[in-house]
């Protein structure tokens, strides 16, 4: 009895383990094909001068690098769950702060956009004065300020809620476990309502005055167009990085019916929700614009053309 006691328990601890590796491995792998492609955009945009005074083209940088620093840090975090089960705290605070900037970061700098289109198609004669390379390097250093105050926040809380001792200590690295009060899911309902809700009225917004600007063009009609379903591509953007806001509602709803893959659930969740959508988001907008994807094109096939003819020539 107590042998085969004892094959169970080595069997159920390969089990896990094989779960453990499986869950990191698929998480790395996705987080390497990302940050890849977006590398991809990056060295594009960095190769390409005619994009350096483009504040649309700079926005969007920003966007890609913003959702690699994310995915990045997410993956780490993920993988820290599994391999440092004791973190420092003032360490993880850091990488919680730092993830969580982010996340917010993404849905502001989709609204930045969408503004800049707005000026483009709406006021289009006062478009070079306002949207200046200057004025969107402010934009993306308000938007990194924003976006770092709820992260902010919540260590602010924690340092009143908890006793400062707290901050000697070392724990699993999870905002669900350092972040655990009834303050901070107060806080957290608050902020994400705030933040989408700014954001969406902002795209609404832009969306309905390029939509007039649309139908009143008599000449540039097409580029009206172009920046109303540019818009519309913002918001659908705008809904799959949001997709991360309901990642608890999701495992509250479908967890407690399958308790036994509560792991494996929760785990598919955070992929469809969180990962997935980093990699759609630049992609459909990179690939989309016209410039930039022959750009990209261009580079590309000219570095694989001097590998060819490097390894003929050797």
């Amino acid at each position: 009895m107590r042998t085969m006691n004892s094959t169970m328990f080595l069997y159920s601890v390969q089990e896990k383990y094989a779960d453990a590796f499986a869950k990191n491995f698929t998480i790395v792998l996705l987080g390497i094909i990302i940050m890849s492609i977006n590398g991809m955009f990056v060295l594009t945009f960095f190769r390409s001068s005619v994009f350096y005074n483009d504040p649309r083209y700079i926005l969007y940088i920003h966007l890609v690098i913003n959702d690699m620093l994310m995915v990045f840090f997410s993956v780490s975090l993920s993988v820290m769950a599994y391999a440092w089960q004791n973190v420092p705290l003032p360490f993880c605070a850091t990488l919680l702060i730092v993830t969580a900037t982010a996340h917010k970061n993404t849905p502001l700098t989709l609204a930045g956009m969408a503004v800049e289109r707005y000026i483009a198609i709406c006021k289009p004669l006062h478009h070079h004065q306002i949207c200046t390379v200057r004025r969107t390097y402010i934009l993306i250093s308000l938007i990194w300020g924003v976006g770092v105050i709820p992260g902010l926040t919540d260590l602010i809380i924690l340092s009143i809620v908890r006793p400062l001792s707290v901050f000697t200590t070392t724990a699993s690295c999870s905002a669900s476990i350092l972040y655990s009060t009834q303050y901070h899911e107060i806080h957290i309902r608050f902020m994400n309502g705030l933040y989408s809700s700014v954001v969406w009225l902002i795209l609404v917004f832009t969306y309905c005055q390029v939509l007039v600007a649309a139908r009143r063009a008599s000449t540039d009609k097409s580029s009206a167009k172009k920046a109303q379903s540019t818009i519309l591509l913002h918001g659908a953007q705008l809904l799959l990085c949001m997709m991360s806001y309901i990642t608890a509602i999701i495992d509250k709803t479908f967890v407690p019916l399958i308790p036994a893959d509560r792991a494996r659930l929760t785990f598919l969740n955070y992929l469809l929700t969180n990962i997935i959508p980093r990699l759609l988001t630049p992609l459909i907008y990179g690939v989309r614009d016209k410039l930039f994807y022959k750009h990209m094109k261009r580079l590309f096939t000219c570095r694989i053309f001097i590998v060819k003819v490097e390894s003929t020539s050797q």
